[in-house]
Order: structure tokens, then C-alpha cells, then sequence
């Protein structure tokens, strides 16, 4: 008998909730299938509050509490949703693996543990959907000397990693991360830099638009290869792995202070093309570094809906296939929601699904916290 999980996603891209809920097959209860799908935008309030959160501010632990509890609650509705999506019962649910919103990552560091901040309210999630709520993947793996990210490297080999002898799966969210598969083996996973967040903050500060839709605006500027070259200076991007990074590092202060280094006026269309480039030279620099056997580059995430982005990939890469996820089974908006039901479903049978060679961790460990139903 198939098992039901659903998985939910809030990503550094800030631009809402994506929600799957998956079935197992009894067979291969390491694969998944998708029956239905549910997008939930956040509302302005809770965006500029959650992107606040990612920065030194007053009354931060008071406003984080609000803030979880409101995004519990969408969680919540994105949860009923499915479930009316899907025809099922909430009793025929396993569980919900729920990643909460990241709003400090700084594994490692000040005291050598760090930690990894995702803002949820699971308990009021539990409480409001009667289901079983699997959430707090990061902590354990940091508690055991890792980066607690990515993640996701587990599943792309679940999902991928029979396609191709050598493939490279990237996730271009808010921020960027690259797995790398051979011999449906995970060999590297790390985060490359910055994905969308760079992107869409610079788009809403010229355009009023939330993002750059399928990179046209960027389309309409021409890169320039100094300024390019001078953001990839950052110590970050010849970084060893293992790797991670996020709003901590690559936010609007950073690219300010990058752009005050450069010293000369740009255009804003000119700036957007450059950060486009910046993040396919960063993402396709690393594919032939740690794959360069690669014939094939999978895009998941929003970053797989901008032609502009998929297209410098592509020419960055040219002996390699780049293809959206879509071609292969799963909607590139879809893969970090399922990656989540699959991390709740590892937890529930309590497997492990860290990979140290990914995180860094000492050993690989049971990831995830229980919030019961009931």
C-alpha cells in the first residue's frame, strides 16, 4: 500500500509556499510520485517581515514568534489545499515535512557549532491539521559539526541519479546549490552563491516587480565581465567545500558594497545582466570543477523559469545538456517541496539522510523533530 507524505517548502527567495503531497510506492519507498500541487504567495506583510528577520533589528524575538505563527498558518491552508487537491483524508497522511523559513544560517561558526535558524511554528501546525509534523532538518547535522545544508543531495540521487553516469542537479532558489552524481553516487553538494535573491531584490528596487520574469529585463542589458569578475572576488566562491551560504552573505549590503568597489556608474539593466552572469559563471565554473565528465545539468527551483539564466548556463556549459527537471519527471518548482516529504518519510522510518561528504558532519545522522497530531 502507497504511503502519503506531504512536503512543504519556503525558500530564500522569499516569493511563498510551495506544497506537495507525494505518495510512496511499497516497492521503492525511496522514490516518490506527485498527486497534486499548491503554491500560496506570501502576502507583502509577512515578506518585508521575514526579509527584516534576515538582519540585526529591534524586538527580533518577539517579531519571529508573530512571524512563525503566521507562516504556520499558511502552511496550514496550504496543507488543506492538497488535501482537497488530492481527494484524500488527513488520516491517510503520514506525516508533513515542513522546512520553515531560513532567516540566520552560520553553521560553524562563534562558538564552533553555530546554527541554522528556520522560522516555524510547528506545533500550531500539527494543531491546525491534525497531522503528524516532521520539521527542524538542519539542527542535528549542525550539532554534529556539519553545515546542515544542503540538504537536498540524498533525494537528487533518489530522484536522478539513475539518468545519467555522470549528471550535476542545481537547485537555483534564492541561493544556488549543485549536487553531483556518478554511478548514482553523490560525489559533491554544495552551495554555489547566490541564485534569485540578488536578482529579485535589485528587479523590486528599479522595476517594482518582484522578480525579473524569465529574465527580460536582464535580457535588455549587456554583463560587464569587471564587474563580474570583481563579485566573484569573494572569498566564498574559492571556498573548499564543504560550503554553505545564504541572506547572511549575499544580501542588498553586499551587492552595494560590491557596487561602490567597482566605482563606475552602471546602468541597472546593465547591473542585472551582470548579476545573471554572475550566478550562471559562479554555478557553471563549479559544474566543470567538480564534474567535468558532466553530461548533464538538471535546473530545479524558480532560477529554471528564467530563459535568460538557463540560456548563460548553457553557454557557460556547452558540452553539457542543461535542462529543466520538468523534462524529467518532476516540475522544477516542485523538487524542494517532495525533497521535504522525502526527508520526513526518511525520519519516520528513521534512516539516516545527511551525508557528511556534503555537510561535513561527523557522521551521518536521523534528521528531523516530532510534533505529534494529537
Amino acid at each position: 500500500m502507497a504511503q502519503y507524505y506531504i512536503g512543504l517548502m519556503s525558500g530564500t527567495s522569499l516569493d511563498g509556499v510551495d506544497g506537495v503531497l507525494v505518495a510512496f510506492a511499497p516497492e521503492d519507498d525511496r522514490r516518490l510520485g506527485v498527486l497534486t500541487h499548491s503554491h500560496l504567495p506570501f502576502d507583502e506583510m509577512l515578506r518585508a517581515t521575514l526579509l527584516e528577520l534576515n538582519r540585526d533589528g529591534a524586538n527580533e524575538l518577539h517579531r519571529a514568534a508573530l512571524a512563525a505563527n503566521a507562516l504556520a498558518r499558511l502552511y496550514a491552508t496550504c496543507v488543506e489545499a492538497l488535501l482537497l487537491g488530492s481527494g484524500l483524508d488527513r488520516s491517510q497522511v503520514k506525516a508533513i515535512g515542513a522546512h520553515g523559513q531560513t532567516v540566520r544560517h552560520r553553521p560553524c561558526e562563534f562558538d564552533g557549532t553555530g546554527y541554522s535558524i528556520q522560522l516555524m511554528a510547528p506545533a500550531l501546525l500539527a494543531e491546525s491539521t491534525r497531522i503528524d509534523v516532521v520539521c527542524d532538518f538542519r539542527s542535528r547535522d549542525v550539532a554534529a559539526g556539519g553545515q546542515g545544508a544542503p540538504l537536498v543531495p540524498a533525494f537528487h540521487r533518489a530522484m536522478f541519479g539513475r539518468l545519467a553516469p555522470t549528471l550535476t542537479v542545481l537547485n537555483v532558489g534564492g541561493i544556488s546549490n549543485l549536487t553531483v552524481l556518478d554511478s548514482n553516487q553523490v560525489r559533491a553538494g554544495f552551495d554555489c552563491g547566490p541564485g534569485n535573491a540578488l536578482m529579485d531584490y535589485w528587479c523590486q528596487r528599479n522595476t517594482g516587480q518582484c522578480f525579473d520574469n524569465q529574465g527580460a529585463w536582464a535580457r535588455t542589458g549587456v554583463a560587464l565581465p569587471g564587474l563580474v569578475e570583481s563579485m566573484l572576488r569573494d572569498p566564498y566562491f574559492s571556498r573548499l567545500a564543504p560550503k554553505s551560504t545564504g541572506r547572511d552573505l549575499f544580501n542588498p549590503g553586499w551587492l552595494d558594497s560590491q557596487l561602490r568597489e567597482f566605482g563606475i556608474p552602471l546602468e541597472p539593466k546593465e547591473i542585472q545582466a551582470s548579476l545573471v552572469e554572475l550566478t550562471a559563471l559562479a554555478c557553471a565554473r563549479d559544474v566543470l570543477h567538480h564534474a567535468p565528465q558532466a553530461q548533464l545539468l538538471l535546473v530545479c527551483g524558480g532560477g529554471a523559469l528564467n530563459t535568460y539564466l538557463m540560456e548563460r548556463l548553457a553557454a557557460h556549459l556547452p558540452a553539457v545538456a542543461v535542462a529543466s527537471t520538468d523534462a524529467h519527471g518532476l516540475p522544477a518548482t516542485q523538487v524542494e517541496a517532495c525533497a521535504f516529504a522525502w526527508l520526513a518519510h526518511a525520519f519516520v522510518k528513521r534512516q539516516t539522510a545527511s551525508l557528511p561528504l556534503v555537510t561535513g558532519a561527523r557522521e551521518a545522522r536521523v534528521l528531523g523533530a516530532l510534533y505529534p497530531a494529537q
